[in-house]
């Protein structure tokens, strides 16, 4: 036989690759089964966007190789759109990269900076990609704790108290997954000067400012952010565009240009398509991230009906795709949430598949019909 690489040891098959197979075994058998666990829009991309793509695939140059840095088009609709929404300059030459989703953009930016032995800090609840990225370099993750009764927020005093001297990067994700707890405009300044003193890159993933957020936030706002700071961006969630794989990177020049040197060895450019229908949802009026809101905050509505005949408790004013909910005391979550998709036929994600601070909560999507959250209430 032919053994699976070193690296492979360190790291599971993805929680809900695994999850979603015994969901859909339970389906095929027979088993009602609403899934409320994973944050795949089901939304439509704006009309406008469908069109672009349409048009687009009799242009000459349509379906040839593109360039490893996007449309000069698409990048300078990303710095129109981040100096409109977020009042932040960039230089779409090289300070922005186009990415093909934001999840592709933590694997080139690891790539890029890390070496083995590094040790990168980690939101612990916080999104697992980090971490097996972070395993599959040959780094070591080091987790910092997120804490319900601090908001969320980093507690930069607990990460002085680490041994940082081997650290090159911080992962931030504010608005954050799986709370939704937004970030405070100090806990980016705080930031931003903790990097700077210890010279570790942080890296904020900002894929959901967005979604009921009144106030969306960049960390690089914050004055001299793009000294030590990369942000990650995508269409994803904002656009309804998931499966087009659409992110980007913003930062400094230097940053950028080595993370191309990543990037440009492992695809052959965003197709032409795709781009062109970025362009157009980049380019969006304001009614569009309202009317959306709207569906979304219908939904959170009746997930709020679900959570408090769970006996849960949770935050209304949280952001994002996701209810991030506290569930009864004494329960395991995992048993918890097993309980719901065996007796119930309700999938609904338990809050350890983001980090042992997620013990005693669950995450529900709002990436559900309204239809069918009245169905799961109906159930309980």
């Amino acid at each position: 036989m032919i053994s699976a690489a070193n690296r492979l040891n360190s790291v599971q098959e993805y929680y809900f690759s695994k999850k979603l197979r015994e969901v859909r075994e339970l389906a095929a058998a027979g088993k009602p089964i609403i899934n409320m666990g994973i944050g795949s829009p089901d939304l439509m991309p704006p009309i406008k966007v469908i069109e672009a793509i349409q048009k687009s695939f009799n242009d000459a140059v349509a379906h040839k190789y593109q360039s490893y840095q996007g449309l000069p088009e698409l990048r300078n609709a990303i710095a129109a759109f981040y100096k409109y929404k977020f009042n932040v300059a960039t230089n779409p030459v090289d300070e922005i990269l186009p990415l093909m989703g934001s999840k592709e953009g933590i694997m080139h930016i690891s790539m890029a900076f890390l070496n083995e032995g590094d040790q990168v800090l980690i939101p612990n609840p916080g999104y697992p990609t980090y971490t097996s990225v972070t395993k599959l370099v040959g780094a070591k993750p080091i987790y910092y704790n997120l804490y319900e009764e601090n908001d969320w927020q980093v507690n930069i005093d607990e990460l002085e108290k680490l041994d940082l001297s081997k650290v090159k990067i911080m992962w931030v994700n504010y608005p954050h997954m799986p709370t939704g707890t937004n970030a405070l405009k100090q806990t980016f300044k705080d930031l931003i000067a903790f990097g700077k003193k210890h010279q570790i890159l942080i890296v904020n993933d900002n894929p959901y400012s967005f979604i009921l957020n009144d106030e969306p936030l960049s960390i690089l706002q914050v004055d001299g952010a793009k000294n030590i700071a990369l942000e990650l961006n995508s269409l994803s969630k904002t656009f309804n565009m998931a499966g087009w794989r659409v992110g980007m990177l913003l930062g400094n020049a230097n940053f950028i240009e080595q993370v191309l040197k990543v990037k440009s060895n492992i695809d052959s450019g965003m197709f032409y398509g795709i781009q062109k229908g970025a362009i157009e949802a980049l380019h969006l009026p304001d009614d569009w991230f309202k009317n959306q809101n709207k569906a979304y905050e219908e939904r959170r509505k009746l997930i709020f009906k679900i959570a408090d005949k769970l006996g849960c408790t949770y935050n209304k004013s949280a952001s994002g795709l996701f209810v991030w909910a506290k569930i009864p005391n004494g329960q395991a979550v995992e048993n918890f949430t097993d309980n719901l998709l065996y007796q119930k036929h309700l999938f609904i994600a338990p809050g350890t598949v983001f980090g042992s601070k997620g013990e005693g909560y669950i995450r529900f999507s709002l990436c559900v019909p309204l239809k069918t959250i009245k169905e799961a209430l109906n159930r309980l």
